[in-house]
């Protein structure tokens, strides 16, 4: 990481108290959290980013194609931090290592349809266009009504422009900070959809 930050063991008082709510195992805090620690209040603001756009009981989009597509963009961003850690989760959720291969093989080639359904893909697709060319709207415009063809509603819609927009936010965060995954442990989240104050991860 490029700039100081404060180990867990070193923290102290509202810093201390929010590392206590998003701690692993074995007091393992995740090295993008770390990043915030000099400005806790930021940290803060991104759990709760995180927290209410990806694992929120409220979604209905199924948790691992949110992963999935937090992947994606990441991969798009070049960022290995983001790319590693969600996917070591996607495998988590899906307790499928051939079908993880099989959408990991997919997002490298961008050939999508053998492994995702028709709305997948249209999701995807958009994904792609809002990180990649965020000012092409006729394109981002045309995406929306396709996804809505394929049968996501808007809410749904909401949900997945959600998960690709923070995704960028989490990328350009790592990036900017040269934050690694050294000592981090991955794939680790907050498990807990039903209750958004708990970010604790496991």
């Amino acid at each position: 990481m490029w700039i100081s930050h404060i180990p867990y063991a070193e923290a102290s008082g509202r810093l201390k108290a929010l590392y206590d709510r998003i701690k692993g195992p074995d007091d393992n805090v995740d090295n993008i959290m770390l990043a915030h620690s000099l400005r806790s209040h930021s940290m803060e603001g991104h759990m709760a980013l995180y927290k209410y756009v990806l694992h929120h009981a409220s979604n209905t989009t199924p948790k691992w194609f949110l992963e999935t597509l937090g992947v994606y963009v990441s991969q798009l961003n070049d960022c290995a931090y983001c790319v590693d850690h969600h996917f070591a989760g996607l495998k988590r959720l899906l307790k499928d290592e051939p079908r993880a291969v099989a959408i990991r093989h997919a997002l490298l080639s961008g050939v999508f349809e053998n492994a995702f359904t028709e709305s997948e893909v249209a999701a995807l697709r958009y994904a792609d266009v809002l990180t990649r060319t965020p000012r092409a709207q006729d394109a981002l415009h045309g995406l929306v009504s396709a996804m809505r063809r394929a049968g996501i509603d808007d809410g749904r819609i909401l949900e997945i422009n959600q998960v690709v927009s923070y995704f960028n936010y989490a990328n350009r965060t790592v990036i900017g900070l040269g934050v690694t995954a050294d000592g981090d442990i991955l794939g680790m989240s907050p498990g807990n959809s039903e209750n958004p104050d708990d970010w604790s991860h496991g």
